[in-house]
């Protein structure tokens, strides 16, 4: 209640001097959710530039541009803790498939970010586009977010920096340890990128090259993350077979490092694992008591998507993607893939045999037009029409597109997302881009949770299922994220913050997007400001792209 007694008082000062309040927006008869999880209020809100100026009564002042939110919630823009909009945002600067569910935040870099590159790896990210094509023109990771805000987006964007891309830059892609003095250019890497604005390290240790890297790797280089107070963020390096001890590297990272960590899109992958939710659950609430910051993120969807080559073993990817496309193509390699790839090993991760069979491998996304009429099916299917094996389609459709193929595979139970949705260290991230249902976007099918995640979280957890109220999954949706990565004047609705503001109804907030038909947006919000500027309008985009790149707390100017 302090920002609303302080706010009452400068009115009140303001009324003393006979002076009528002016803003450049006034946000009239809104319900008030903070973004602390507390019970909301009645209340205007009073916009300067980019800038929240006034929370409280503003019957008596006036505005450039006025928002009527009767019937309806205000809240703080939602964070995405993890977004894959960094191609995306390239190709429509606009986000809308987020931005008309509230997110006026995009936070990049599981595992891969987008610097920094050496020569090598920014000729491979040029030539290696699929159906989205750009000019690569930066070469640092502070230098993308900044051609990311110079060109124009309509959401804020943020990046950690990828561990697997740092290992590219200094070891490659090869399967060993990283010498000592390739150590200490990779620390230096992290540092450069913390001074960039990087928010930490992010891994992705379940695919080459991340899987490579040991736990020491990733303790130094989120030792220097710390120096700047930086948090490490990790897709574990596994989420099935492994998944307890998984955990455990990441809570002794936490602790030698003496970092923040958040596990990316907390799950336990396969049928045989689902059971191990609970104690997972119960060991970071251990270590949270212990006084180690350990936190998640998570979609609300059954189903994950990746590559369909984390249905071979890392083994078979050392050297990178080049090397695997040419062992899929030796007899002798693909006669013994057909036996691996459903086995359940016990050093590396099968998506392929934790998903339970090929009708629960979909296919989203291919480079080559004449594999384009598989889109949308599964594996067993598109088996049937080749009249091969499922083995032998996945791995020749890899050979023929040339690329690891999106898919998506169903692995997960509903039971576990509603536990993990209501623990109050969790927040949320879509796993994806954001995308529009026209243009070059509709050359694939993306996993529904790029146009409905967060709506999925108000519509069907907090308003049908209601196993949440919905002042605490805006908290989750939006204080909790920032608070986990040290931003400053973001996630609140507080007098001083910078204005990204949501404003929806909590009856009719809805996700659309399926399976089949994922190019859907959701509905029931109406407005997002965003640094202050309206970016939707009464459910129409205003085409204003006033997105900033948000900077880490290790920053120098």
């Amino acid at each position: 209640m302090k920002h609303l007694i302080l706010s009452l008082l400068t009115f009140a000062t303001l009324f003393s001097c006979n002076t009528k309040p002016e803003y450049d927006t006034i946000i009239r008869n809104g319900t008030i959710y903070d973004g602390n999880g507390e019970k909301p209020y009645a209340a205007d809100i009073g916009i300067n530039a980019d800038t929240i100026a006034f929370i409280g009564d503003l019957k008596n002042a006036k505005a450039k541009n006025e928002t009527d939110a009767k019937g309806k919630a205000v809240a703080p823009g939602f964070i995405n803790m993890l977004s894959w909009a960094v191609e995306s945002l390239i190709e429509d600067g606009r986000s809308q498939g987020d931005i008309r569910q509230g997110v006026t935040l995009e936070v990049m870099g599981e595992g891969t970010s987008a610097g920094p590159f050496n020569a090598q790896m920014k000729r491979e990210w040029q030539t290696g586009q699929g159906d989205i094509k750009y000019k690569v023109e930066w070469n640092t990771l502070g230098e993308y977010l900044n051609f990311l805000e110079k060109k124009g987006v309509s959401c804020n964007v943020a990046s950690f920096i990828g561990a697997g891309t740092v290992r590219t830059y200094v070891v490659g892609e090869d399967d060993r340890k990283a010498t000592p003095a390739e150590l200490d250019s990779m620390r230096l890497l992290v540092k450069e990128a913390m001074q960039e604005g990087a928010l930490g390290v992010g891994s992705s240790l379940i695919y080459p090259p991340g899987f490579f890297a040991d736990t020491h790797e990733l303790i130094t280089l989120c030792t220097e993350a710390a120096k700047h107070g930086g948090m490490y963020i990790s897709h574990l390096r596994s989420e099935g077979n492994k998944l307890d001890e998984a955990v455990e590297e990441l809570i002794t990272i936490s602790k030698e490092a003496n970092i923040p960590a958040e596990i990316y899109h907390i799950k336990a992958v396969g049928k045989d694992n689902w059971h191990k939710m609970d104690g997972v659950i119960r060991r970071i609430e251990k270590a949270r008591a212990e006084g180690l910051h350990i936190t998640a993120d998570m979609y609300t969807y059954e189903a994950g998507a990746t590559g369909l080559t984390a249905a071979f073993p890392p083994s078979l990817q050392d050297g990178g993607f080049g090397k695997l496309w040419q062992r899929l193509q030796e007899p002798a390699i693909r006669a013994q893939m057909k036996k691996v790839m459903n086995s359940n090993p016990k050093d590396w991760e099968n998506l392929y045999y934790g998903a339970g069979s090929p009708e629960n491998v979909l296919l989203l996304g291919f480079n080559q037009d004449s594999l384009k009429k598989y889109t949308g099916k599964s594996l067993a299917a598109v088996a049937k029409l080749r009249g091969t094996s499922p083995e032998e389609t996945a791995m020749d459709l890899i050979v023929q597109d040339s690329t690891r193929i999106d898919v998506a595979y169903f692995f997960m139970t509903e039971s576990n997302l509603k536990k993990e949705i209501v623990l109050p260290w969790v927040s949320f991230g879509s796993d994806a881009g954001s995308y529009s249902p026209e243009g070059v976007f509709l050359k694939f099918q993306p996993h529904p949770r790029s146009y409905g995640n967060f709506a999925r979280v108000i519509g069907h957890y907090v308003r049908k299922e209601k196993i949440l109220s919905l002042e605490k999954a805006i908290y989750k949706l939006a204080k909790l994220p920032a608070t986990n990565l040290k931003l400053k004047k973001r996630g609140e609705l507080k007098v001083g913050n910078y204005a990204d503001v949501v404003i929806f109804d909590p009856e009719k907030v809805q996700d659309h997007a399926t399976y089949d038909k994922p190019h859907q947006f959701a509905t029931g919000v109406s407005d997002v400001f965003v640094n202050g500027v309206e970016v939707l309008k009464n459910g129409v985009h205003t085409n204003a792209r006033p997105g900033r790149f948000v900077k880490g707390p290790g920053f120098i100017q």
